[in-house]
């Protein structure tokens, strides 16, 4: 193991003075490879004792045999990963994946753990748990990443010719057959994205679908309670594998995963048969699953009464995608379900895993026709109470409470908003003013944000008497922006004064002075960065808000004392600093077109505020933490007008690039095909060429689209801060386009002068949009 370790520093550290040495070795590894599997086949998948079992060496690190594996796949994960070395392994990949395959059957341990143990299984399953399995399917993952279609290939023979050996060790009265199967769906299920892309491509010479119907075909007949983990991995592998498969498979899969449910099986079956349908559910076909809903519905919340904390997010995830499927069915089951889903959700309040998956459940119930209603009047009786007294309730509940009050405004029609109002909206407001619990604090904000959203003006006449009920809201609006609040409590003021200045802007426009002076104040103390830029995003919006008369707005901003200077270089020196972290489509598009909004007025003011501009590089080598804590980063100032320029020119950049790299993170592991790639390079050439040159609206859309998809894709746009706002609307590249070309035609003068402060490159990216 020790020599193991030493030749992966090698050939991480010093990848090229290994190359030339590195056959001496190859025999050696390949011989130690086999050997290995023949040995751990014995003592860990059938059973036999591990002389090393429970060993430590020196340094308290196991030695048993399958850290010793582990190692070894480590190590050749390291070698399939080097680009100098990869191909030692390519020229005989075909038995190298056979044999890897081999290594990914369940030992004898695991299967006495998981049959005792269903929450062992699902924890081992969801949480990757290290071992082999694992450590042999990544190392898998990484031979398609660097070996492409021909490992792709590679792996789909070898499971193909793994099946076919099991069927002969089954006709050959063997008791342990169905290892292998169950280790080949394993690894297909464990490499189902990159093999689905393959597929797609016409990249495979192996029909992976009928391969895969092949084997469900044959092992669906086995007896379920002979061979639980083979059918537990057939009912997951089926889900990943939907659509290769035909729609009569699927339907009969669907059919046996809703039997399973109810049936008395093993409970590795009851696991895959809830994986199964939470991902097949969605797609399934409604007039095939109708018959049998109302069964699932009474399986899935018998399940749940006997679930304990580890299958319970199974079951919890499972009824959800049931309740999306029932559809029109979940009105009449909605009386039997959401106590039970209440219930737990009170007793789990504290976990933020099992409550989250309950709230969800509890969202699929009211999303559902004929739900909404009775399931808040179920609710509500219940949060009233505890919104009132919340000094008397546990940890946990009046903040879940809030969460889940919150979940039944997002979308609700307006008399459902009103009734939630009428109960909830008095103790939520002094749950702002006077709890210390910052949790509290940011789901009632929350809260609040939903009921006005939802309520509108209307809102203000339903507690019956309209000045009272603003002040309350103004009364909260204080409270969060506060100096002296810690930043937590704060974290979504942003969110909530957003509604307020988009459904009550009358009853706003005569507090906007105060307004812009507690935000002014609540930014100057500030410690998180996200609060910060959204407070950021309500100064862009009251920017918007200010047209036709920006100036107006900037000479606010003057008259408003802050610091040394005043809030206009205040605001526009953080915000400015802040642009580039400001995430999500929408607070981007808002942000960056207040600020070409700022620039169009020409306000004398604007070229009297230098802003930070660009880093400059140290000359003084590898900086440490005590230089840098000694001589921190030094900026370059720049005139307020070029660096908005110079921002607005980053975001044309950034969206260019995102249209030129369209999708080639989705197909990273056709990168190893050369002709692809030259193919790839030509037309992004072309592309980029045929752009620069003569950009068509066409393609500003295209920027459009792609900037959205980009923006969205792992950050969750929230529905309140954009649903209302028509500027969500903007198409960002036109936008930005349609200001340039008027601010060059305009005032080309000035607007050559900024650009002498660019970059190349964000230079460049302006004359494009000019130059359609």
């Amino acid at each position: 193991m020790e020599v193991l370790k030493c030749l992966n520093q090698f050939i991480q550290n010093f990848p090229s003075l290994v190359e030339t040495q590195f056959m001496v070795i190859v025999g050696p590894l390949w011989q130690t490879f086999v050997s290995t599997l023949r040995v751990y086949e014995r003592s860990s998948i059938e059973g036999t004792d591990d002389p090393y079992e429970g060993r430590y060496d020196s340094d308290g690190s196991e030695k048993s045999l399958e850290s010793f594996v582990i190692q070894l796949f480590e190590f050749l994960l390291t070698i399939v990963g080097s680009s100098r070395l990869v191909k030692v392994v390519a020229n005989n990949i075909k038995d190298f994946v056979y044999y890897t395959i081999a290594f990914l059957q369940m030992t004898e341990q695991q299967v006495h753990a998981w049959s005792s143990d269903a929450n062992q299984f699902v924890a081992d399953e969801d949480d990757n748990t290290y071992s082999c399995r694992v450590s042999g399917a990544l190392l898998l993952e990484e031979v398609i990443t660097s070996c492409g279609t021909e490992g792709i290939n590679a792996i789909i023979d070898a499971v193909g010719k793994r099946f076919n050996e099991s069927q002969q060790e089954k006709v050959a009265g063997s008791a342990v057959w169905w290892r292998i199967r169950e280790a080949s769906l394993f690894a297909l299920a464990s490499l189902s994205e990159p093999l689905l892309v393959a597929e797609d491509s016409g990249f495979t010479r192996v029909g992976l679908g009928n391969l895969l119907e092949q084997i469900i075909t044959e092992d669906m007949a086995t007896g379920v309670h002979e061979y639980p983990f083979l059918h537990a991995r057939l009912f997951s592998s089926v889900a990943k594998f939907s659509s290769l498969i035909s729609s009569g498979v699927i339907e009969h899969f669907l059919y046996a995963s809703i039997k399973a449910i109810g049936m008395d099986v093993p409970p590795p079956v009851k696991v895959g048969a809830c994986r199964a349908l939470s991902q097949l559910l969605p797609d399934a076909n409604k007039p095939v699953l109708q018959p049998h809903i109302m069964g699932l519905f009474s399986s899935l919340t018998d399940l749940l009464n006997h679930a304990s904390d580890e299958t319970m997010h199974l079951v919890l995830e499972t009824l959800q995608a049931a309740v999306k499927a029932g559809h029109e069915a979940s009105a009449s089951i909605e009386p039997i379900i959401s106590p039970i889903i209440l219930n737990m959700w009170a007793s789990h309040v504290s976990d933020p895993f099992i409550s989250i998956d309950a709230v969800e459940v509890l969202e699929a119930i009211k999303n559902s026709p004929g739900c909404i209603r009775p399931l808040v009047s179920r609710v509500l009786p219940y949060i009233g109470p505890i919104l009132n007294k919340p000094q008397q309730q546990p940890d946990g509940l009046v903040a879940g409470s809030l969460d889940l009050v919150t979940m039944l405004l997002k979308n609700a029609p307006s008399d459902v908003v009103k009734a939630v109002y009428e109960v909830c909206f008095d103790p939520v407001v002094r749950i702002v003013l006077q709890s210390d619990d910052h949790s509290e604090m940011q789901n009632a904000t929350e809260c609040l944000a939903s009921l006005v959203s939802g309520g509108k003006q209307e809102l203000l006449a339903w507690g019956g008497d309209p000045g009272f009920t603003m002040r309350s809201l103004l009364d909260v609006t204080s409270r969060l922006l506060d100096p002296d609040l810690e930043s937590s409590g704060s974290l979504f003021v942003g969110s909530y004064i957003l509604q307020l200045i988009l459904h009550l802007p009358s009853q706003m426009a005569q507090h906007i002075r105060d307004l812009v002076a507690a935000l002014v104040r609540r930014m100057e103390s500030c410690q998180i960065a996200g609060l910060r830029s959204s407070l950021i995003l309500i100064f862009a919006r009251l920017v918007h808000m200010s047209a036709p008369h920006v100036e107006q707005f900037i000479n606010l901003l003057i008259s408003v004392p802050a610091g040394h200077d005043n809030s206009f270089v205040y605001v526009m020196s953080e915000w400015t600093k802040q642009q580039g972290e400001i995430q999500g489509a929408y607070q981007i598009k808002v942000t960056t077109t207040a600020l070409a909004l700022l620039l169009s007025t020409r306000h004398m003011e604007l070229g009297k505020v230098n802003v930070q501009g660009h880093l400059i590089k140290s000359i003084a080598g590898i900086t440490t933490r005590s230089k840098a804590k000694l001589a921190p980063d030094q900026w370059t100032l720049m005139p307020l007008p070029a660096k908005i320029l110079a921002i607005l020119a980053d975001v044309l950049i950034e969206i260019q690039e995102q249209v030129l790299s369209g999708d080639d993170e989705d197909s990273d592991w056709e990168e190893v095909q050369a002709a692809d790639i030259e193919t790839d390079q030509d037309l992004l050439c072309s592309a980029g060429a045929g752009s620069y040159s003569r950009p068509t609206n066409e393609y500003l859309d295209a920027m459009a689209k792609a900037f959205n998809e980009d923006q969205d894709d792992g950050f969750e746009e929230d529905d309140l801060l954009c649903g209302a706002d028509p500027l969500n609307e903007i198409n960002l590249a036109n936008y930005l386009g349609d200001f340039l070309l008027k601010f060059s035609h305009s005032d080309g003068p000035l607007f050559d002068h900024l650009c002498q402060s660019l970059t190349q490159a964000q230079q460049k990216a302006i004359q494009m949009v000019l130059n359609r």
